[in-house]
């Protein structure tokens, strides 16, 4: 890529915390944060946010009246937007573009207001206006008074590195020098964990020591658990004494479907993506892969078949978090972008306790991530130091 893109600030909440020095913490042992909890007439492993991350949104809901009646997706992104913007040194009023995207956006809210309409046969006057996918960015322009283009989308569970890539765009294109670009997910809800047992995806074994089996090739049924969560990044043009990482390169592919939530043999948007992201770079650079992996059969093992193809004998290192925090939806490709800038910053892999099959990198310098979601989407970043 011509144009250096820093990445100056990054900020998360989820089931690992809220402060990067908790989030490190937990990421350097082998405990996993999913637990079972109830949700209406079915319980389900989950990977919730921890009791001081709820009480930090649950301030930020009291402080205004007006975020009394937001969804949890907009005031997850938004408590972490207000870190990120602060690390990055910005001020109210500066010019920079808002992108923020969730899958499934107020989940939460949705089901409620719905639910009182089936019963009441009406709706509620703020249904609409809290609960389309937009209102996420614009609220955090509000909140943040930025002075800049803002936007939301949707592209399932690549969302988040899809906003990044649009980041990039708009910041090359000389129509922005800079933008918060992130994915919010508040997906812990009873018709959200139903739809996904109904697909016969999630993981079912409760006492398992570990029981989202992400990058084990050898599991042999599907195992993949819910997490809610946020992720943001501030991304500048140019060098930067403050970037805690660059972008290097971007790369983005969709592949014809043959089935609504599957993708091919061996991943071929994938492989387009990757190969899009690695244009200008050798790929024996790359150190580690921090890969999507949902933890089912399918997702995981097409995924590896595709970094084979572009790899070949020389695979990096290969990586990911799903295990322990679970599938955030669309802010879980931010998240591993997390990880992998946590590792190049403290030199040390994080790898998946129950895997072995992968090689150790001397050294990170390079990191790779990947999001793919429904629909065949596959997004790659290269990140540098």
């Amino acid at each position: 890529m011509d144009t250096k893109i820093a990445i100056t600030a990054l900020a998360s909440v989820s089931a690992l915390g809220s402060s990067s020095h908790e989030i490190w913490e937990n990421y350097l042992n082998e405990n996993h944060f999913l637990a079972e909890e109830n949700f209406d007439t079915h319980k389900a492993l989950v990977a919730a946010l921890p009791a001081n991350a709820k009480a930090e949104i649950e301030a930020l809901r009291l402080s205004d009246i007006k975020y009394k009646s937001l969804d949890n997706s907009v005031l997850y992104a938004m408590l972490i937007a207000r870190k990120a913007v602060k690390q990055a040194g910005w001020k109210t009023g500066d010019d920079f573009g808002i992108n923020i995207g969730s899958s499934r956006g107020a989940t939460a809210l949705f089901e409620k207001y719905h639910e009182a309409y089936l019963k009441e046969g009406q709706s509620s006057t703020l249904a609409s206006p809290t609960t389309t996918l937009g209102n996420i960015s614009s609220w955090l322009a509000h909140d943040l008074q930025s002075d800049g283009p803002e936007l939301s989308h949707s592209i399932t569970c690549s969302t988040a590195l899809h906003a990044l890539v649009n980041g990039v765009a708009w910041l090359k294109s000389g129509m922005s020098t800079k933008f918060l670009v992130g994915g919010s997910e508040a997906s812990l809800t009873p018709f959200t964990i139903a739809q996904m047992k109904a697909l016969k995806i999630y993981a079912e074994n409760t006492s398992d020591a570990y029981p989202c089996k992400a990058l084990d090739l050898s599991k042999t049924r599907n195992t993949m658990v819910l997490g809610e969560g946020a992720s943001v990044v501030c991304l500048e043009n140019g060098t930067s004494e403050n970037a805690l990482a660059y972008v290097e390169g971007v790369g983005y592919a969709t592949e014809i479907l043959k089935h609504n939530i599957s993708i091919s043999e061996e991943a071929e948007c994938f492989q387009k993506s990757m190969k899009m992201a690695l244009k200008n770079t050798d790929p024996n650079e790359v150190d580690v892969i921090v890969m999507h992996a949902p933890g089912t059969i399918k997702g995981d093992s097409t995924e590896v078949k595709a970094i084979e193809k572009v790899f070949g004998s020389n695979m990096p290192a290969l990586t990911t978090n799903k295990w322990k925090i679970g599938h955030t939806f669309g802010a879980s490709g931010l998240l591993s972008l997390e990880l992998g800038i946590l590792m190049m910053q403290h030199q040390k892999f994080i790898e998946v306790p129950f895997v072995n099959h992968t090689v150790k990198p001397t050294k990170i310098k390079k990191v790779l991530v990947n999001a793919v979601g429904f629909g065949g989407n596959a997004v790659s970043v290269l990140l540098s130091v």
